[in-house]
């Protein structure tokens, strides 16, 4: 006979038969309306399909792949809960079609919406680059990230971000066409407010803060502060001369620094990174006084001179004129080189300015100084020519320093057109000091100097009213020049060859013909020789006897057929 307890559970158990046997021939259909979501109990799995039961007449059949994971392994169990996707249903014939995938799907979209109107964050990994931007994948929906909207500032690596997992904001969704697309600027933009909105409530000015390099330009550095950007100029990164923000800092690296100045309310900050360090220029003048010596490194060469590094901090500047005292120099970087250490003097130092003149020519005593001494004026002195120029030569005379003698003081009389007429490179020649000029650093010779100047005796040996003879060794259209002897020559003006009126001396005369001259003006300082054939004719005619000046005894002829019978006789005698 049957317990209770037995009848109870064989009347349970023809309650549930009959409950089954009701839904199978009368299905609730009321919770599987197509495009719903519902929930159902894996029931088998195969290699290729899922069953699933949620109550129907038959079991849906889903595909594998829809419960794989990346790895490609089956991610469910025979009797989990799942929610499944309603596609399409057959009430007649009893299927029904079911996914699994869709219904993640539209639960994620529901969640996206929520995430959207509740203004919320989700996150997702960055899969790929795409025109415009990235795909990112959010847990099952692949949403579209515009490439605006990835930073607050361009990045330069667009790829480095692909397998990245970021925060970002729903901006839209379209459930129909299945699109989402999000943004992480406006996340960062969020961010920065707030952090901004804290540090202007703490900042002022003197403050220590830091911050990292966010830009890095020719004339400072831009600093993250926090939500505020705050500028390093480069005259405030170092004590010492830098050419670019590049050579103390790089991108990202993080600094500490000393708010110079803060303007609340355009939001504007002026950092300082040498200020959090001792001025180096305090007691400059104690440090550096005048006359004193150090060594030094070259930092920089400009066409004006160099710049020379005395300690950290501290930079004088060697004028190009202070670097050498017989030198000529174009350019600093003739006699020195960038990190070349020298020898340099003190010549001045200005504090307020935060400028020191250096020296170096004034480490070596001033050569001109005992070229003074050695060579006074009047010296003769012998060296050889190491240059020639159309206006000069210039001898050697101690290292570095050299002395011109000018065309002009090559020779008292002869003409030189040229020096390299006289002279060649390497000649020796002896020369007497005639100037030494130690502030306009000039050493003039002179090569005639050393010997008298002939023009000083020729008013005592050709003396106005004298007669002369010379050779025509010119001829030009304002007279013709004779030479009287080596070097002298005078000048017979076209007034003063006839007391006709002559056109062209070249009609008269030839160079290399010796004719005779009256000396009508002499100057030895001019070094001028006035000569005169007229006034030579006219006296010689003053000096004839009266009757045949004036043709009585003549036989019928003229003065001017004498003269020219005088002249046919001097040339006939000279053949």
């Amino acid at each position: 006979m049957a317990t209770n307890a037995e009848l109870e559970m064989g009347l349970d158990g023809d309650l549930c038969f009959e409950s089954a046997l009701e839904n199978y021939l009368n299905p609730d259909f009321g919770d599987l309306e197509e495009g719903s979501i519902v929930k159902g109990e894996v029931v088998r799995i195969d290699d290729d399909h899922i069953l699933v039961d949620v109550n129907f007449k038959s079991e849906g059949q889903i595909p594998a792949g829809e419960f794989r994971d990346a790895s490609g392994v089956v991610n469910v169990s025979v009797g989990d809960k799942v929610d499944v996707f309603v596609v399409r249903k057959n009430e007649s014939e009893g299927t029904i079609v079911l996914s699994y995938e869709k219904a993640k799907r539209m639960q994620l979209f529901d969640q996206l919406e929520n995430v959207q109107e509740k203004n919320g964050i989700c996150t997702g990994r960055i899969q790929r680059r795409i025109k415009g931007g990235y795909t990112v994948d959010l847990g099952g929906v692949e949403a579209f990230l515009p490439g605006s909207h990835v930073d607050l500032r361009p990045v330069p690596d667009m790829d480095a971000l692909v397998n990245q997992e970021f925060e970002f904001r729903v901006l839209k969704i379209n459930r129909r066409r299945s699109n989402v697309i999000v943004s992480r600027r406006v996340l960062l933009e969020e961010e920065r407010d707030a952090k901004r909105h804290d540090l202007l409530g703490t900042l002022e000015e003197n403050q220590i803060v830091k911050g990292r390099v966010k830009n890095i330009t020719e004339y400072g550095v831009f600093v993250d502060l926090g939500g505020l950007d705050g500028l390093l100029h480069i005259t405030d990164m170092s004590w010492k001369r830098i050419r670019h923000p590049k050579e103390m800092v790089t991108m990202g690296q993080e600094l500490e620094l000393r708010v110079l100045a803060f303007d609340r309310d355009n939001q504007k900050v002026s950092l300082g990174l040498k200020q959090l360090v001792a001025d180096p220029w305090q007691d400059i003048t104690a440090k550096f006084p005048a006359g004193a010596r150090f060594n030094g490194k070259v930092t920089n060469l400009v066409d004006y001179g160099a710049f020379v590094e005395l300690e950290p901090g501290v930079e004088g500047l060697v004028h190009i004129s202070e670097m050498s005292w017989t030198r000529k120099l174009r350019h600093p970087s003739q006699m020195v080189k960038v990190g070349e250490e020298v020898e340099v003097v003190i010549l001045g130092v200005d504090q307020d300015k935060k400028r020191i003149s250096l020296g170096m020519k004034q480490v070596k005593p001033n050569p001109w100084e005992l070229v003074a001494e050695k060579f006074p004026e009047g010296t003769v002195i012998e060296g050889a020519i190491k240059n020639i120029t159309e206006f000069g030569i210039f001898i050697g005379i101690e290292d570095g320093i050299d002395g011109l003698i000018h065309v002009s003081d090559i020779s008292w009389t002869k003409k030189i057109r040229h020096p390299n007429e006289v002279y060649q490179v390497g000649d020796i020649v002896q020369a007497k000091v005639l100037t030494v000029d130690q502030e306009a650093e000039k050493f003039t010779l002179g090569i005639k100097q050393l010997t008298e100047d002939p023009w000083s005796y020729v008013p005592d040996k050709y003396p106005v009213g004298g007669m002369v003879e010379g050779v025509v060794t010119n001829i030009t259209d304002f007279g013709v020049f004779v030479e009287v002897e080596e070097g002298i020559e005078g000048l017979i003006h076209v007034s003063e060859i006839s007391s006709k009126k002559v056109k062209t001396p070249a009609e008269m005369f030839k160079e290399g013909v010796v004719i005779q001259a009256k000396v009508i003006h002499v100057s030895a300082e001019e070094r001028r020789l006035g000569l005169s054939i007229k006034q030579m004719k006219e006296e010689e005619e003053r000096k004839k006897p009266k009757d045949f000046r004036t043709g009585g005894d003549t036989g019928g002829q003229s003065l001017g057929d004498l003269l020219k019978a005088a002249s046919e006789d001097a040339q006939a005698t000279e053949e």
